[in-house]
């Protein structure tokens, strides 16, 4: 049977390290389409973020299914694997929340990257299947 609750033991790999998630999100064509990912887990939710317009962002606001990998980058051998749903998008704080995923990746307090004109979106993703090993 599937459980949707991160182990215990991963807990601290999504939350106080800087471990990559590798998102899995589905093209038009329904081909799958992989992209790293800085993320935050908070409330059993996967927050991310991204710019209006990439890839992931109209294929998420077009499909709801997704899935993310996760390694811990102290063991390339524990692994959480999460199939979701995306459950919230908005673009109200996307600018904060980059700037705090650039603080936890980073070091920095304002994320160096932004475009002029680009608009940050938020992606919250509740998961339906989590397995792990390791």
């Amino acid at each position: 049977m599937a459980t949707t609750t991160i182990p215990d033991k991963f807990l601290p790999v999504l939350t106080q390290k800087k471990a990559f998630a590798h998102l899995a999100t589905v093209m038009p064509d329904g081909t799958p389409q992989v992209t790293p990912v800085w993320f935050f887990y908070k409330d059993g939710k996967f927050v991310v973020n991204t710019a209006r317009g990439r890839v992931k962002d109209r294929n998420m606001s077009k499909n709801a299914r997704v899935a993310l990998s996760i390694i811990d980058p102290d063991n390339p051998y524990a692994h959480v694997a999460v199939r979701g749903k995306v459950v919230r998008a908005t673009e109200e704080g996307g600018g904060a929340s980059i700037d705090a995923l650039a603080k936890k990746y980073l070091g920095v307090d304002k994320y160096p990257n932004t475009r002029p004109g680009e608009v940050r979106v938020i992606y919250e993703i509740q998961p339906t299947s989590v397995s792990s090993m390791g």
